[in-house]
Order: structure tokens, then sequence, then C-alpha cells
């Protein structure tokens, strides 16, 4: 059989071409995406000859039969989540390939927002915690205003700036203080943008969670994502289909098919989204390896002198130093311990117990289940951070790394907002107040989860499964295991405590692990460090620098740094 001759596109006068697409439904966009690998058509022939239902049929056999998963990868979605709590929207962000903007603490005053009330099984409980609440964002409103003044005072106005430019830089300053007041019940709204891949494996994560509202939202997205997607062209189409119809009824008739057709954004990708069994599984069993490994030990402080930032360090030579990493990675979600702390602990142990506790990270895992992400964690730079809610959000932000979360506890305290440079809030005329609305924090949330209240100013917490809970005492806080209540017990007693966790203010402290390789360290070291910059970021982001140039002098030089206890100009944003 002959060779067919090869087609000389350039000696023809054919080049490249590349154009935009826009108006298609993401499900049919996917699948004509897809038709390149099994089709000559171009996407323009592709998309003129499918329809939504071709779609459907096509990503019902090649995405779920045959497990062509990266094919979803093609369909974006564009979301508004509005009104939900921060602690919901930490919830949601958490996912390393999301893309979206929230309402900034900076720029929008918070007091509009109002608060979401979790379900309390008494109606004492539902006072205490609308009364509490009630008096953070009092609080909120009173640290705004006091230091706003108290900034007013310590930097006078230039004679070339205006009043109202003034007002604004000093007021966004004051914010950043008054922000650590906010408790995690507070409303705010965001936008994200997801490939439907993604936004499957956001529901199902979200649909597992302790919390019922992040439950709710995962099958709100869900029920969005099925549904008919709202069009801001909606109310003008339909004007031009009513004159249509004026003058011919059947051109009406058509219009009306045609540009008021619903869209429906992701119906067949997400329709199979249920709570991961995976992860619930996994969670239970490393939770329970990781009270057997910790007993009762006490939780080790930060290094004196990095607070807030520790640079994970393996020691040379070591053996099995990936599967002690791994195993570690694993545990550290599930408790409130150093990383250090913990990787010591799992390095004592027997080879094949270290094995053992790697295997429980998939020992549950489905045909279609996606390792989990303390498997990609295990490598690079890792810095385990303890730093406020408030500033913990926007580093949250940060997606060329993986991040590691620990649950919300008061056992870490909370930050006060004094900052370098600027009037300190402990000293201040509303410092008081401050300290008040905080500590009232803390002791709702105590009586709200039933334990009992720690003596003086020391920090409690309180857990009702076998978890750590700290004891306090002369020597410090100690960690003893809470054993596991009978499961109807557990469950009202658990769900006491997530809906107590809805009072912690953005500033208690959380505990994070963040792993990168070093340009990523550089790029967030540099930006996060820049004067504009909120205090507690910069500070923490300053640490990290310090870290990597401890241990690897020579690269210290790559960055580019903003020491954050420099004097700035506060009228600079």
């Amino acid at each position: 059989m002959p060779e067919l001759p090869v087609a000389d596109m350039n000696a023809a006068g054919i080049s490249t071409e590349v154009y935009a697409i826009h108006g298609a439904d993401p499900e049919v966009l996917a699948y004509a995406m897809a038709k390149y690998s099994r089709s000559s058509l171009t996407l323009r022939e592709s998309l003129k000859e499918i329809s939504a239902q071709r779609a459907e049929q096509f990503l019902s056999t090649f995405y779920f039969q045959y497990g062509h998963r990266s094919i979803a990868d093609l369909a974006h979605v564009a979301f508004a989540v509005e009104r939900l709590s921060l602690l919901a929207a930490i919830a949601l962000v958490d996912e390393p390939r999301w893309d979206g903007q929230e309402r900034s603490t900076r720029y929008q005053d918070f007091r509009k927002s109002g608060f979401y009330t979790p379900a309390f099984a008494g109606a004492a409980d539902a006072t205490l915690f609308s009364a509490t609440a009630g008096r953070l964002f009092d609080a909120y409103q009173n640290v705004a205003a006091g230091m706003l003044e108290e900034l007013k005072d310590a930097v006078p106005r230039p004679a070339a700036m205006d009043e109202a430019a003034y007002g604004r830089t000093l007021k966004a300053r004051a914010f950043d203080m008054a922000r650590y007041l906010l408790p995690l019940a507070t409303n705010t709204s965001l936008g994200q943008i997801s490939n439907a891949r993604t936004l499957e494996g956001q529901i199902s994560r979200l649909l597992g969670s302790d919390y019922a509202e992040v439950r709710e939202l995962g099958e709100k997205l869900r029920a969005a994502a099925a549904g008919v997607a709202w069009s801001p062209a909606t109310a003008a189409t339909e004007a031009l289909v009513e004159r249509a119809a004026a003058v011919d009824a059947g051109l009406g008739e058509a219009l009306q098919e045609h540009l008021l057709r619903p869209v429906h954004v992701s119906p067949t990708l997400v329709k199979y989204t249920a709570p991961s069994e995976f992860a619930r599984e996994s969670r239970m069993a490393l939770t329970e390896a990781a009270r057997a490994l910790m007993g009762d030990a006490a939780i080790e402080p930060m290094p004196a002198g990095s607070p807030n930032v520790e640079l994970v360090e393996v020691p040379a030579g070591e053996r099995m130093s990936l599967e002690i990493d791994l195993a570690t990675s694993l545990l550290y979600p599930h408790t409130h311990y150093r990383y250090a702390q913990i990787r010591t602990a799992v390095a004592g142990l027997t080879e094949s117990r270290i094995v053992e506790l790697v295997g429980l990270g998939t020992e549950h895992r489905g045909r279609h289940d996606e390792l989990p992400r303390a498997f990609a964690a295990a490598g690079g730079l890792r810095f385990d951070i303890l730093m406020d809610i408030g500033g913990f959000r926007d580093m949250h932000r940060h997606r060329r790394c993986v991040q590691l979360l620990q649950g919300y506890t008061t056992v870490h305290g909370f930050e006060t907002p004094d900052f370098s440079g600027q009037p300190a809030v402990s000293g201040s005329r509303v410092g008081a107040e401050y300290a008040a609305a905080i500590e009232a924090a803390r002791v709702a949330h105590g009586q709200l989860c039933g334990g009992a209240e720690s003596a003086g100013p020391t920090l409690g917490a309180y857990s009702a499964a076998a978890v750590p809970v700290p004891v306090f005492g002369a020597d410090g806080v100690q960690m003893a295991w809470g054993e596991p209540l009978p499961m109807a017990g557990r469950k009202a007693a658990q769900g006491a405590v997530q809906s107590a966790d809805y009072l912690l203010p953005l500033a208690t402290r959380c505990r994070s692990l963040f792993s990168m390789d070093f340009a990523q360290a550089v790029y967030m070291s540099e930006l996060r460090s820049t004067p504009a910059g909120h205090w507690s970021y910069r500070n923490v982001a300053w640490q990290m620098y310090q870290a990597v140039a401890r241990r690897h002098p020579a690269l210290a030089a790559h960055f580019r740094m903003s020491d954050p206890s420099a004097p700035i100009d506060l009228l600079r944003r």
C-alpha cells in the first residue's frame, strides 16, 4: 500500500491558529476538548455538533466507567459563596488547587456581616453563645475606633495628604488590630473558580466535615453545580426576546429556546459526590495511632529564638527518613504537637511499626481515592507554624505548597495585636476591653464544651474524643488523652465542641505545617514581609527566612527581605 504524502501546511499558507472560547457550557467544552485525543475535528467543529446530552453520555462513560478523571480538569466553574462563617470559609478554601477571593478584614467593616449561630442542645448554651459573640463584636467596634484615635495621635496628617485618604489609611491599620476579636462565626463572602475534578473532591471533603455548616455547604455546592447557573445577561436577554416576540411570535420562540436556555454548569461530574469514607476511616485510625504514640506527653514549646516558625530538619544519614516523614505527616493533623516532637517519637519506633503507620494512610483507600495530602508534605522545606488564625488565613491562600492543618484549640493561647512601630493595643485606651473580650470568649468556649474552667490566665481546651486534652499544673501544660465516650454520647459531646469553636476569635493561635520548594519559600518570605502587609504574617515570613538562613547560610543571599522590626511609614499602603 503506497504511503500517503505528508501535507506541508506552511507551504499551503496555513499557520497556527489561536482563538478564545466563550459561551459554551463547562461540561460541553470539556467534552469538546477531550475529543482532540479521539478526533481530527477542530474545536469549533466539535462544539457545533455536541449537545449537552451527548456530553453527559460521554462523561458518564469515560469519566465514571473508565476513570479518565483528567477530563474534569477541562470544565471550569465559577461560584459565589455568600454569607458563610469564617470557619466554613477556611474549610472551603483548604484545597491545594483552589482559586478565589474573599472579603478583606482590612478594608471592610465586619460589624455589618452578622454571624452564624450553630445548633446547641439547650437554650442556655445558645444564649451564652449569642451574648459572647455580641460582646466580641462590640469590642471589635470599640477597639477599631479606639486604635484609630491612637494612630491619629501618633501619626499626624501631612499637609499634602487629604483628610479622606488619611482616614482610610489609618482605618485599615486599625482594622488590622481589631480583626483579632472577630469570632470564627463571623459571616464572610467569597468567590471561587475551580475545575470540576477539584470541585468533586472539595464537595466530598466538605460533606465529611465534623461541622454541620460545612457539610451543608458541601450540599449547596453540589446543588449549585447541578442546578441552573445565574447569568448577568438574563434580564437584558429577556427584554430582547419580548421585543422580538411582539414583532414575530416564531422568532420570539426561537430566540427563547436559543438565548434563554438554562445552563447547568457541571451536573454530570458532581452527581456521585458523597462523604469520603476513606478520609473518615483514615482519620479514626490515625487519631488512635497518635494516641498510642504520644500518650500523655507535654506539648514542647517552640524554639525560644523563633516562637512562631520551626524549620523541620532531618538528621544526616538517618535510616528510613522518608518513611519517618510520611508517618509523622499523617499523624500531625490529628494532634496539637509540634512536628519535630512527633517526628522524634516516630523515629524511636521499630522499622516495622513505622511502616505500619505509613500503611494506615492507604489502608482504606478506594479505587478512585487520591492519596492523603500528608503524602505530599514529606519533602522539601517544611515550616511548622504557630500563629493567630487571622494571620494564618492570609498564609493559607498560598497554593504552591502543601499545608497540613491541626484542629482548633485554645491550648496554644491567644495573640495580642501589639505591632512594631505602631501604638500597642495592650497599652491603649481600649487594651482592657480587648483583654476582657478575649477572656470572655475563652471562658464561654470552655463552658460550651462542657469542660472545667482552667484557673488563672492559662488557656484551656476540651475534647470528648480520644484526642489530646491539656491538663494544667505547676509544671505547665501536660497532655492527657481523653477516653472516648460511647458512640451516642460522643456524637452529642463532639457536636458541642464544634459549636463552641465558632466563638474562638481570630486571635486564637493555630498550628499548621507548610511544605514547599526553595523557590516558594523565597516567594512567600519576600511577599509576606513587605511593609504594606499585616504584622502577623510579616513576622512569620521573617522567621521563615531566618530559619532557612540558619540552616542554609549560602542561600540566604537569594532572599530580598524586609525586616518587620524596621521603622515604616504608617501612611503608606
